[in-house]
Order: structure tokens, then sequence, then C-alpha cells
């Protein structure tokens, strides 16, 4: 089950969903819903701290 890394919601299933590596460590998989997408909510790489939407 996925979730999103901003606001905690279930994203699987969801239309508009965005799933990709960590663009600076690449060892986790950033998980956004269509919400925190279109409002462009920040979010932090557990992994690594960073932070995006830049």
């Amino acid at each position: 089950m996925a979730e999103c890394i901003t606001c905690k919601t279930q994203a699987t299933g969801q239309r508009g969903i965005a799933k990709f590596d960590c663009p600076a460590c690449l060892k986790h998989q950033i998980i956004r819903c269509a919400r925190c997408r279109e409002i462009a909510a920040k979010y932090t790489c557990p992994a690594c701290g960073f932070e995006g939407p830049n």
C-alpha cells in the first residue's frame, strides 16, 4: 500500500500520483498524491533529507 510522503493519505489506486526515486540519493522512492502535486507541497526524503519541490 503506497502513501503520499507529504500528507500520508493512501495513494494506491489514485489518479495523478507520482512515484520516483529521490533525485538526490536515489535510495528512497517518493510517492506523491495528485493534491500535493497540484499545490506543490514540500516533501523531505527520509533517507538523505532532500527537500522538494524545488
